[in-house]
């Protein structure tokens, strides 16, 4: 990992003398790109104290590093003792450090870095995961879905992928919803008109409130699960696709939908 600014003048020297020994290291290493100025928290967790510094990560922890202005010939040294690490290449350390920028807000890097890996490993579901999130940070929903669609067949079934595809369709949502006060009163107002709760709902989780998204949903099909063709039920499922595994929404949420389903 190359911690760097636009600023550093030996950062501009350092930065492709490294992708040159990686290159040439024929896929072993993997190199990702931190700006320090855009992903302070990263920085201040490992404690970058001046620029260029390079550290190299094996199995998620850093291994070696170095910092400031080196010979080519000490980078390729420094290269050429990484790659004997690991057989991967060092992709699930670049997979892991995309989706820490991801965290940050650095989409773009994130989405330079999932690209690279894809680079490398066509069929990486994780990367093509990372990458179609990343355009969705971006607002670029046309580009995440053209990425989506382009994925491997072996690889489409993928959780990587369907997380990604679910969080795809609601950013398409999103960029419909409606105001989510004028939304509320309507419900307020008509209690029993289950479209004005799903819209409520569809506008609760544009506006990032997620939970209270699933508990009209959930609400609206406790009054009518078929209404609409079980729209809240399948706008369930959506939600949850699109959350971690292990999140609490997504857990019970579904303990919830599963204990009216087969009551």
């Amino acid at each position: 990992v190359d911690f760097w600014a636009p600023w550093c003048g030996p950062c501009k020297t350092l930065g492709p003398m490294l992708e040159q020994a990686v290159t040439e290291a024929g896929g072993k290493v993997r190199m990702v790109k931190v700006n320090v100025d855009e992903n302070p928290q990263i920085s201040a967790q490992l404690k970058i104290q001046s620029i260029p510094t390079v550290y190299a990560f094996f199995d998620g922890k850093p291994v070696d590093g170095f910092q400031g202005a080196v010979q080519g010939s000490e980078i390729t040294a420094f290269v050429a003792k990484m790659a004997e690490l690991g057989p991967d290449g060092g992709l699930a350390e670049a997979v892991e450090a995309a989706e820490a920028m991801l965290a940050e807000g650095a989409a773009v890097d994130a989405a330079e870095t999932f690209a690279a890996i894809l680079e490398e490993e066509p069929d990486n579901a994780a990367a093509y995961g990372g990458l179609v999130r990343a355009h969705l940070a971006l607002d670029d929903l046309e580009q995440a879905e053209a990425i989506l669609n382009g994925a491997p067949a072996e690889i489409s079934a993928a959780p990587e992928l369907e997380l990604a595809h679910a969080q795809l369709e609601l950013a398409k949502q999103a960029a419909d919803a409606g105001p989510v006060a004028e939304l509320r009163a309507a419900v307020d107002a008509d209690p029993a008109s289950n479209q004005a709760r799903f819209d409520l709902a569809l506008a609760l989780h544009a506006n990032g409130d997620v939970q209270e998204a699933v508990d009209e949903l959930l609400e609206l099909f406790r009054r009518d699960r078929e209404w609409d063709g079980g729209a809240a039920k399948s706008q369930l499922f959506t939600i949850f696709d699109a959350l971690q595994a292990q999140d609490p929404i997504a857990l019970n949420g579904r303990r919830k939908l599963s204990s009216m389903i087969f009551v």
